[in-house]
Order: C-alpha cells, then structure tokens, then sequence
C-alpha cells in the first residue's frame, strides 16, 4: 500500500474537501468520508452505516481504507480530525474513485448526479503525474477529455440502472439515454425477437384487437405477468387514458401464427 498524504484543500467548482493522494496506488486520489457527507448534505454516520451495511462490496486497499486499522495518525492530525473525533470514531473510511463510484449507487440522493462528474473528472483523474508530463495540453483539449469522460461514465451508469429496472418502457428509455450519453444519438437497441401489439396483429390478420385479445385468452397463449414464453411476452405501456403504465401482452411471430390458426380453425368449424 502507497504512502498517504494530504495535499490539502481542494477545490473543484463550489466544492471544497481535503485532497488526499497515495494508499490506492501512487498519486491516486482519495476522498474522506466526512468531506463526502457534507458534499452530499447528510451526517458521517449515515454514510458510515451505508458502508458497513454493504462492506461486503467495498474491498479493502481498493475501494476503502479505515484509517482507525492502521498508523495514519499524522493523516488523520493534517486532516483536521481533533484526538477526541479519533477516539470517538469507531471507523475514519478514506475512498477511492472506485469506492466513491459505489457509495454512489447506495446513496440514492439528488446531490449524486451532481457531483459526480465534477469530482471525478476534475479531482480523481487529474493525476499528479499527468500535469508533470503533459503541460502543454491545453485547457480546451483537457475540457474535452473530461467532458468525454463524464459521458461515458454517464452512459455506463445509465446502462445499469436500466438493466436493473422491471418496466420495459423505462428500460428502452434509459438504454436510449445512455446511446445518447455515450454516442450524442438516442437510439432505441434492436430488440432481439420482433414483437407485435394487438392492434398490429389484427392489421396481419384482418380483424380486430379485440378479437384478438380474446382469442389469445381463449387458447391461453399470454404467460404469467410479467413473464413471457414463446408466444410472447408482458410489457407496461402508457395508458391511453391517463399517464400510468399497464401491462400490455405484446405477440412474437409465434403469437401470431397460433392467433391466425385459432381464427382459422373457428371459421372452419361454422
């Protein structure tokens, strides 16, 4: 584990923190718990209990460091922490960029999205060794990298949150985004079954929505919500008449070949 040390006051827009460099590598950044909690407008003990809640997940050396487990008094003396805050403390967590990203996902506030890419692009990545070697990169240029960055970080975080969404209506919205974010185009994915709606069924067929809702009833084609099978599958769709979702059973093409030979087999049968 690299050496820490405290570089001092940073600041990155109207932010102000301690700045931090070593323990997760040479010149990697790192962050204190308790510069997190004011920057997120909430107490070192909710953010704390977020942590140990799932420290599971934050991997020591990588993700945190607790500065209480180790000999960091002289980082804890030049962060500004009193003998009597270290002794009442039953855990100091420094950060990563890594560790941030994920107390990110459990912090749930509006303040996340909001600093996320100002900290990130403009504390955690601007490594030490980067301005020793490259100072003539412009600032125009070093905007651009960063706004690159954020972008695509934007667009990873996007793309996770909709995999984990169970309203495919706001899945196709938030992959369309995270296109967006990372390409500059909303583009909707290719869904890898073509799908059609009752009203498009019954256009194929020549008869109506209707008919066809009930036929697909009749011969029990429609799975368990929210499930789907091989004739199709359930999604949410905007009512028509006011802005909730309700489920809609959308047909794949053996949907519809089973809804053309019900129909068929009924004509016969007169």
């Amino acid at each position: 584990m690299n050496e820490l040390k405290v570089i001092g006051r940073e600041h990155i827009g109207h932010i102000e923190f301690t700045g931090i460099e070593g323990g997760f590598g040479k010149d990697k950044k790192a962050m204190l718990v308790k510069d997190i909690a004011l920057i997120h407008s909430t107490t070192v003990s909710r953010v704390n209990e977020l942590i140990n809640r799932n420290r599971k997940r934050f991997k020591d050396g990588l993700d945190v460091i607790d500065l209480k487990q180790g000999d960091f008094a002289i980082v804890l003396n030049d962060s500004g922490f009193t003998q009597n805050q270290i002794n009442a403390s039953a855990n100091i967590y420094l950060l990563s960029e890594r560790g941030y990203s994920k107390l990110l996902k459990i912090l749930e506030d509006d303040k996340a999205w909001e600093v996320y890419d100002q900290l990130v692009d403009g504390y955690f990545t601007m490594r030490a060794e980067a301005k020793a070697t490259q100072p003539r990169i412009d600032s125009a240029k070093r905007l651009e990298i960063m706004s690159e960055n954020a972008q695509t970080r934007k667009g990873t975080l996007l793309y996770r949150i909709a995999m984990q969404t169970k309203s495919e209506t706001s899945k196709q919205a938030l992959l369309a985004k995270a296109a967006e974010a990372i390409t500059g185009e909303m583009t909707i994915p290719v869904l890898l079954k073509k799908e059609y709606s009752a009203t498009a069924v019954a256009q194929k067929l020549g008869t109506t929505a209707n008919k066809v809702g009930r036929t697909a009833n009749q011969i029990g084609i429609k799975a368990e919500q929210p499930g789907q099978n091989k004739y199709g599958r359930w999604a949410n769709s905007k009512s028509q008449h006011s802005d909730k979702e309700v489920p809609q059973w959308l047909y794949f093409d053996e949907g519809v070949k089973a809804i053309a030979k019900a129909i068929n087999s009924a004509k016969e049968a007169v």
